[in-house]
């Protein structure tokens, strides 16, 4: 039986890799996250202006349906948000360029709700942001590895295949 496969929305690491556009298709969500909020109208606001995803469609007064890439749903809910941000967090795919671009407008929505962006041990950079709901949303963008890196062995010795340059 053959399968069809599905590429990934997500570019290869570069530092001049190009976001791709926002999916409006439907599909069936393989994962969502939920976030319940006591101001819909804010908490859209704050991911649309400041994450940079989209309100794919909405049900008045109940729930917001918000997307950016392919496989990155976000459903807003009415309810109560957190009183402190939460230890769980939701990680994003995010290209390099995006990350300071994302700080400065959540920043100005919502003064030092970020941290970062940060270099990872596993290669990447990632901004975190607590929204408004107290959720804590991390951005995390891939940094190109050149496969004959002592950053490349290190990650090999962890068990994380980095195919070696040919």
């Amino acid at each position: 039986m053959g399968m069809n496969a599905f590429v990934s929305p997500v570019p290869f690491p570069a530092f001049d890799a190009v976001a791709p556009e926002v999916y409006r298709e439907f599909y069936g969500m393989p994962i969502y996250v939920t976030v319940p909020t006591a101001d819909l109208e804010r908490s859209v606001d704050f991911w649309v202006r400041g994450l940079g995803f989209i309100d794919l469609f909405t049900i008045p007064g109940r729930l917001i349906h918000l997307r950016r890439w392919a496989f990155q749903d976000v459903l807003l809910v009415t309810g109560e948000g957190a009183d402190v941000p939460s230890a769980v967090s939701v990680a994003f795919a995010a290209v390099l360029g995006q990350l300071d671009e994302v700080a400065g407008r959540c920043e100005e929505l919502v003064p030092g709700c970020t941290s970062g962006p940060v270099q990872q041990p596993w290669n990447s950079d990632e901004l975190t942001v607590i929204t408004p709901e107290n959720a804590r949303v991390i951005l995390t963008a891939a940094r190109p590895l050149d496969p004959d890196s002592a950053k490349a062995a290190e990650l090999r010795e962890l068990g994380i295949d980095v195919p070696a340059s040919r």
